[in-house]
């Protein structure tokens, strides 16, 4: 279904919405509003609740692509040092962001069915849990640091000067997983404006602080690759005790009380139950991406600098299509909770036509302008060299990646987890790793190897979620 039809925008609901100023609506979107996204014009519902996630998302990438500006100017160890530092830190985000997946699909699901205190109830439960998964990579970051670097094949500059990078990184990781849990919170509620202000403060905070803590001038110590840590934390602390007291101070769909603040071991080990799967994806995922980089590593530090560039620039251009699609995974869990499985479907081919639309553009860009986008992150010309090779072979990728990122997303919402799992161990674990290193390694394509592994695996599983999307037995998950 790819329009609007009865089923997925009642009669009553249209008539009850008057047309308005796109003016208007975009200032709604940012705002936020009280509005029913089961019930609202689907057009409206998409653009109220994928406006602010793409603005949200918009800065996040900037902060990403503004951090390896300012590292890059440190030298290729300094960039190796984020882009190693990243692998273990994807772990991390695998956990946070499977979580999130749950407490998006938890959250939305009892606002559909009209459950507000069983939704902030839910948000007090999944705070709990973050505090608690957050404390083993913490340990090990604070007292390994050296050693975890080591492991992935980290030059001697790395090892000496930039493990205090990944120390703080690691140790300070309660800040990343309760930014992402509690912004889940709010897009799983609808409150997706409230997430968008949170990243706001967040990355606003981190560009600002970057370059005064990495370079010190005036005042400010020069504390180096440690220094752009320093600035992470502080801005992305910042950012969670936003939320919290936005959370306990009430926004438009959810707020919590302090009555709630109790341990409930049944809805608990609902969220635990529902992100496993959404965990097990990105724990596939993200431990491909260390396998990759472990290959990259025994290349040249250059060949990782490059490639951690490469990744930048991708996150900045690609964080637009995850917010069109993270308000997919709202639209399909509240659509779901309220009945309305056909309207959940027809919000998941309105996004992803979008998705496509924008990613096609943006395949252009890489296509025709790689060594230009690398090249302002780097002036070494190998550097340069391999990030250009991996933007422009992206490109070729990036139609088929939108209706990826949409459909996985249209799984997660209506709360099956385990389907993206299951697909991503083939395509990741199976088909990209081996491709990857028997191309880079055995073949001698060096990183090259790596980049089309990547681009056969990636664009065959986009092909094959979307395929499975349109058999429909998502609508029929429970949480």
């Amino acid at each position: 279904m790819t329009h609007d039809s009865p089923a997925a925008d009642p009669p009553h609901a249209a008539e009850a919405q008057p047309p308005q100023s796109l003016w208007r609506e975009l200032r709604d979107a940012v705002r936020g509003t009280d509005a029913d996204y089961t019930k609202i014009p689907l057009r409206r519902a998409v653009f109220l609740l994928a406006v602010p996630m793409v603005l949200e998302l918009v800065l996040e990438s900037t902060f990403a692509v503004v951090d390896i500006f300012f590292v890059s100017k440190l030298g290729p160890s300094a960039v190796a040092t984020v882009g190693l530092t990243e692998s273990y830190l994807f772990l991390l985000y695998a956990v946070a962001m499977g979580l999130a997946m749950a407490v998006t699909a938890v959250v939305a699901r009892r606002i559909g069915e009209g459950k507000p205190e069983e939704a902030a109830a839910t948000a007090v439960q999944a705070i709990l849990i973050a505090l608690l998964v957050s404390v083993p990579p913490a340990l090990a970051g604070i007292f390994y640091a050296q050693d975890l670097l080591r492991l992935m094949g980290a030059d001697a500059w790395s090892i000496e000067h930039g493990y205090r990078y990944t120390q703080w990184m690691l140790g300070a990781n309660v800040v990343i997983v309760l930014l992402f849990v509690i912004n889940a919170i709010f897009r799983g509620a609808g409150d997706a404006a409230i997430s968008m202000r949170v990243l706001w403060l967040s990355n606003g905070l981190n560009i600002v602080l970057c370059p005064l803590l990495i370079f010190g001038p005036g005042p400010f110590p020069a504390w180096g690759i440690e220094g752009a840590a320093i600035a992470t934390c502080i801005g992305r602390g910042c950012g969670v005790l936003y939320q919290l007291w936005v959370l306990f101070r009430g926004g438009k769909h959810i707020r919590v009380t302090a009555a709630q603040l109790v341990w409930q071991g049944a809805m608990l080990w609902n969220i635990v139950r529902t992100s496993l799967g959404g965990v097990g994806q990105m724990i596939v995922a993200m431990t491909a991406w260390i396998f990759l980089m472990r290959i990259l590593a025994t290349i040249g530090s250059e060949a990782v600098a490059g490639a951690t560039i490469a990744i930048r620039v991708m996150m900045f251009t690609m964080m637009p299509a995850w917010g069109m699609s993270n308000a997919a995974a709202t639209l399909v869990g509240q659509n779901l909770g309220a009945g309305h499985a056909d309207r959940a479907e027809a919000a998941v081919w309105h996004i992803g036509w979008y998705n496509m639309g924008y990613l096609v553009l943006v395949s252009v860009l890489f296509f025709a302008f790689p060594q230009q986008l690398v090249g302002i992150f780097s002036a070494d010309p190998e550097v340069v060299k391999v990030g250009a090779e991996w933007l422009r072979i992206l490109s070729y990728s990036f139609f088929i990646y939108g209706w990826w990122m949409v459909t996985v997303q249209a799984f997660n919402g209506a709360g099956d987890t385990i389907t993206p799992t299951k697909i991503n161990v083939v395509f990741f674990w199976l088909i990209q790793i081996p491709l990857s290193y028997w191309l880079a390694i055995q073949l001698g394509w060096k990183e090259l190897g790596v980049f089309w592994g990547v681009f056969v695996s990636e664009t065959s599983v986009g092909a094959f979620t979307l395929w499975l999307f349109t058999r429909g037995k998502w609508k029929q998950a429970k949480v």
